[in-house]
């Protein structure tokens, strides 16, 4: 915690503008960048969503983050060479930005809006995530209290710092991890269970085939996943913070590199040793018995509360909120980035005075903010997640006809944002048997498209009838 407030005071004495705050000046080198990426990407959920994957299905879990690879490497060919170039020479701070440039000022009003609601509400997910393992694995401090430990922490160092703060930390925060799950979590868990040999005697035979899953998992992550690295504004401020095109290209190759297969071949495996130990009635002191309804998701803590000793139990925690916070800080940043460039820009003017204090004050407000929503307002983090959903499915489509259109038009755009996005958002709220099975962002997307397509032909043909 010490190390992650003292880099961002280092960059608060470092940084001199909005652009080294929200873009690390332009100049940042591509193992920083991948790292950040992919510690933003992985960090949050890595625990408890891989782990949980790795209890009920086995290895052919790690397709999930497979899906990751593919949006990264799809996202450096197709979509680094022109973002770059457009943020580069509109000096470009957020990602609606790019909207502002092609579709005007409504088309990027409304994707900032979306993106931040969206962020502000992962923001307080992330802190109270790490807040829940924290109290879970210390018993004698509370989830307020570690809410707030957590959370002023990520707060503090961001607002000073910025994205600087945030790649550079992120770095650290990922050597936590790698080192702790491969140095400790790993090898103690997998001794613990009794070996190799004995996973393979417990564990049914499908655990160990990457055909165990159905196709509608395939595809529901692939639609899920893929666009994220398409609309994900905390990837744009690295795409800009890159020194060059061929730096970001680069760092999402590494990015992709380490989420498949390194990290998603971790994450399952200790899924599969929590599945051993749990079927070994190792969890029984902690009231799950052998045999007894568990959430797939808790198997990972359990184990690790169950296996590891005083000492290095903390250094494993250490890496595990590491890993949180590493995407509690990243959304903070893609947050007070949508707030000042693309919602409220009029009162922060480019080269404004004092645009760098403002530029902390907003990020330390909202991390605030995010906090008192995560402490007095849980429920309300489901429908604040529900805008994530509303950003993939309503911002896809408008994006790629920006890049890739032959005429971008602005009325089109809103209207495939909104349709494609409430529709998602309906979907996911009220519908509970969706035709094949498949996401609600399938049909959100499908939606967005038709939205876009018959918005286009309508006005052409009314335009040719005046």
């Amino acid at each position: 915690m010490a190390a992650m407030l003292g880099v961002g005071y280092y960059f608060l004495r470092s940084n001199a503008s909005a652009d080294d705050y929200f873009v690390g000046g332009r100049n940042m080198s591509a193992w920083h960048i991948g790292l950040s990426v992919v510690a933003t990407d992985v960090g949050g959920g890595f625990s408890i969503g891989l782990g949980g994957l790795g209890f009920l299905m086995g290895l052919s879990g790690s397709w999930m983050l497979f899906t990751g690879l593919i949006g990264a490497w799809l996202a450096a060919v197709f979509l680094i060479p022109k973002v770059h170039e457009l943020g580069l020479t509109g000096r470009l701070l957020t990602f609606p930005q790019i909207f502002r440039s092609i579709y005007g000022n409504k088309v990027a009003w409304a994707a900032g809006l979306i993106s931040a609601i969206g962020y502000l509400g992962f923001t307080a997910s992330q802190m109270l995530a790490g807040a829940k393992l924290a109290s879970a694995s210390f018993p004698d401090i509370s989830l307020n209290t570690s809410l707030w430990i957590m959370g002023v922490l990520a707060v503090v160092y961001t607002g000073m710092g910025g994205i600087k703060a945030v790649i550079y930390t992120d770095t650290i925060q990922w050597a936590l991890l790698m080192g702790g799950l491969i140095l400790i979590g790993i090898p103690l868990s997998l001794k613990a269970v009794g070996g190799w040999d004995v996973v393979v005697e417990t564990l049914p035979e499908a655990y160990f085939s990457f055909t165990n899953l159905t196709w509608q998992d395939g595809v529901n992550w692939l639609i899920t996943i893929v666009p994220i690295w398409f609309v994900g504004m905390t990837l744009y401020q690295r795409i800009y913070a890159s020194s060059s095109a061929k730096e970001a290209k680069k760092a999402w190759f590494i990015a992709g590199g380490f989420e498949w297969p390194i990290m998603a071949f971790m994450g399952v495996l200790l899924g599969m040793f929590a599945k051993v130990a749990f079927q070994q009635n190792m969890f029984a002191e902690l009231g799950f018995p052998a045999g007894s309804d568990i959430d797939a998701e808790m198997g990972l803590p359990l184990l690790l509360r169950s296996v590891l000793p005083v000492g290095l139990m903390g250094i494993m925690m250490a890496a595990y909120f590491s890993a949180i916070m590493s995407t509690a800080d990243s959304c903070l940043m893609a947050a007070s980035g949508n707030i000042m460039t693309d919602l409220f820009k009029k009162y922060f003017p480019e080269n404004g005075k004092n645009n760098m204090l403002k530029s902390q004050v907003v990020t330390v407000v909202l991390g605030f903010l995010a906090l008192s929503l995560a402490s007095y307002m849980t429920e309300v983090l489901d429908l604040m997640l529900y805008s994530y959903a509303f950003m993939v499915s309503g911002l896809l489509v408008p994006l790629l006809v920006a890049l890739y259109g032959k005429r971008p038009k602005e009325t089109p755009a809103l209207i495939s944002m909104v349709i494609g996005g409430f529709s998602t958002l309906i979907l996911t709220r009220w519908a509970d048997d969706l035709p094949y099975g498949l996401d609600p962002i399938a049909f959100g997307l499908i939606a967005s498209v038709l939205a876009y397509w018959f918005s286009t032909k309508f006005l052409t043909f009314k335009f040719n009838s005046q």
